[in-house]
């Protein structure tokens, strides 16, 4: 009775443990899923399987990316998330278990203190899924169970799980020694030695550094998981640029009530939030703006920074300033995959832009993936059909907001490229908005004066902008206006200038 009750008590701290990471990740953290699946791009493919095992923890690296594709469906990515904990969980139990001859709940404890070690660490956001899947790989593996006189067939197992699991294959080492005894350590130096040796003539391109520790766990080169939890500031712009993706503007904008980070991501996602809603030229400084670059920022040579400037830029119609952008991102990936995020737009902006040739590679790629493929096929029926293209709600639309010629410029000159674009369409109202916005970020009053005629020609509204005539009545009162927020800006900006 009391081995039945150890064993349904074992289980039922399993379920709670699954339905607690489940909800975890699906009600509180979606964003986090959604940020790790748009870095990558698994491909149905036996050359991309292949691929990966070319490098030692190719397996872990593969069997990760398989689930993370799945959070493209958050519900799902949580789900699979709660399995894989859960057998964390059992299988640290069972070898715990097994090592000490250790009563319930020691196991229990010791196998719940590691899930939220683990759980903890993937707070860093470039901590990989490969890392607790060769974990549980690892694991899986110490309890294969070999009498003593065939622990020579180590000699084997240890060089191939190294290939397959990468450095996590430690902990089979080590697990195996507490078993055997002092007799068994000779695995740990051979297990130095197979990685010396695979370095040196299978991996030489490779830093011998990461050859040791793990070249498939961790997003940077050279940099290791920090015990840092779950950044707020981090994880805020995160979910910002989640809601932007799935174009949630009224979450974005409540959202920016409760809670302000001050940079300028979290600047340009809001305010393409409220010009979506038509609300830039009313509300833009009521909420913290970073500077110049509050709109539109420059280009950042990272794999973030740059994507609400790529939205704004889609949406507004600058179709080769987003493809730049996004294709910026892509390459900024440091591991050396694609994204699914950045490959559906990229080529969605070749279609507009008529470049079917380049759009058909990019295409074909995503027709061998699980999620985007719906999308690919539809899309590559497109291809060269100018009626079909022209006819769609958003391709056809950005062709008429689109400029007509191509140039280069200067993001100095981002105020008069926004300009230009609302003069070669001035349906383009999103346009006009980003344009008088940044004359006012940037404290061009004679030109955001010069341009007002432009607003009451062409803006749409009822009357003036709440905004525009709070930063009427700062700059008649040369600033001198008491719970202005434009006025508020305007202080901020010169005090920074001049510390």
């Amino acid at each position: 009775m009391t081995k039945m009750m150890e064993k349904y008590l074992d289980m039922m701290v399993s379920v709670l443990l699954g339905i607690g990471i489940f909800l975890f990740w699906y009600l509180a953290y979606p964003h986090a899923l959604s940020y790790h699946e748009q870095y990558q791009l698994f491909l149905w493919s036996s050359d991309y399987f292949w691929q990966r095992l070319s490098l030692p923890g190719g397996l872990a690296d593969w069997l990760g990316e398989f689930i993370v594709q799945f959070y493209y469906v958050e519900c799902l990515g949580a789900l699979l998330l709660a399995l894989l904990f859960v057998a964390l969980q059992r299988l640290t139990e069972e070898v715990a278990g097994a090592l000490g001859r250790l009563r319930t709940p020691a196991p229990t404890i010791i196998s719940l203190l590691l899930v939220a070690l683990l759980w903890w660490m993937m707070g860093d956001v470039n901590l990989l899924l490969s890392w607790p899947v060769a974990v549980v790989l690892a694991l899986a593996l110490c309890l294969i169970r070999m009498p003593k006189r065939v622990s020579l067939a180590d000699a084997v197992i240890v060089p191939v799980a190294y290939w397959l699991i990468g450095p996590a294959v430690w902990i089979y080492v080590i697990v195996r020694s507490l078993q055997w005894g002092w007799r068994h350590l000779w695995t740990a130096g051979w297990l130095v030695a197979v990685q010396i040796a695979a370095y040196a003539w299978l991996l030489p391109q490779w830093q011998l550094e990461r050859v040791m520790t793990g070249l498939t766990y961790y997003r940077i080169p050279l940099h290791y998981p920090h015990l840092k939890g779950y950044d707020q500031d981090m994880y805020e712009l995160i979910r910002l640029d989640y809601l932007v993706r799935h174009e949630r503007w009224d979450d974005i904008v409540k959202r920016a009530r409760e809670y302000q980070v001050r940079t300028p991501f979290w600047s340009n996602c809001v305010n393409l939030a409220l010009a979506e809603k038509r609300l830039l030229a009313d509300r833009m400084f009521d909420f913290y703006q970073s500077g110049e670059d509050a709109l539109i920022m420059p280009r950042v040579r990272d794999l973030t920074s740059m994507l609400p400037t790529a939205e704004a830029f889609w949406r507004l119609g600058m179709v080769n300033s987003a493809q730049r952008y996004m294709f910026d991102t892509q390459e900024s990936i440091l591991t050396g995959r694609k994204s699914g995020r950045c490959t559906r737009r990229i080529a969605e902006c070749m279609i507009v832009n008529g470049h079917y040739a380049t759009a058909a590679k990019q295409i074909d790629l995503l027709k061998k993936t699980l999620f985007y493929r719906s999308w690919a096929k539809e899309a590559k029926a497109m291809l060269g059909d100018e009626n079909k293209i022209n006819a769609h709600p958003v391709y056809g639309k950005l062709r008429k907001l689109r400029y007509k010629e191509n140039f280069l410029y200067s993001y100095e000159e981002i105020d008069k490229m926004l300009g230009l674009l609302f003069m070669n369409n001035p349906e383009n109202k999103m346009a006009l908005d980003y344009f008088m916005g940044q004359m006012l970020l940037k404290g061009n009053i004679q030109g955001f004066q010069q341009y007002m005629s432009w607003v009451q020609q062409y803006g749409g509204y009822r009357q003036m902008p709440l905004g525009y005539q709070d930063a009427m009545r700062c700059i008649q009162a040369r600033g001198n206006v008491p719970g202005s927020a434009y006025g508020a800006y305007v202080k901020r900006m010169v005090e920074r200038r001049s510390e």
